[in-house]
């Protein structure tokens, strides 16, 4: 018996739509970096490209518990010295709430070539409008 090893044409890349109105962050992120590595499917391979594309709304009404709204840091350096620059939590929301979700799931993904792809196929939007109706995503409940 052969292993079987999908092909391009074996695995269907779908669109999803997910709200993030009131949800979690760590949790809706963990589902979203699941669909786009494509664990949950049966032709799932490490080193394909299986996953799906994801469409998030409503980024700037996500939801932290804890403390973390005042106590989490978000560092980047410039590449200049003395060019750390850390933002808060609330800095980083005022200032481009995409940003959040991207970092979020860009940490859960893995750290090579495949992990880049994948985090280009994840499109994060502040408001409630979006432009890829065109591929009619289906909407799923994280």
């Amino acid at each position: 018996m052969k292993t079987f090893i999908p092909t391009e044409k074996d695995m269907a890349h779908k669109v999803y739509l997910i709200d993030a109105d009131g949800k979690t962050l760590g949790r809706m992120s963990t589902k979203i970096a699941s669909l786009l590595i494509g664990k949950g499917k049966t032709c799932f391979m490490p080193d394909k490209l299986t996953g799906d594309q994801v469409i998030v709304i409503n980024a700037k009404k996500v939801h932290v518990t804890g403390n973390k709204k005042e106590d989490k840091i978000y560092t980047h350096y410039t590449g200049y010295s003395s060019g750390l620059k850390t933002y808060t939590y609330e800095q980083l929301m005022e200032k481009n709430p995409t940003e959040i979700i991207m970092r979020a799931v860009k940490r859960m993904l893995p750290k090579n070539r495949i992990g880049d792809v994948m985090l280009k196929r994840l499109r994060v939007y502040a408001g409630t409008e979006y432009r890829n109706k065109a591929q009619q995503p289906i909407k799923i409940e994280v």
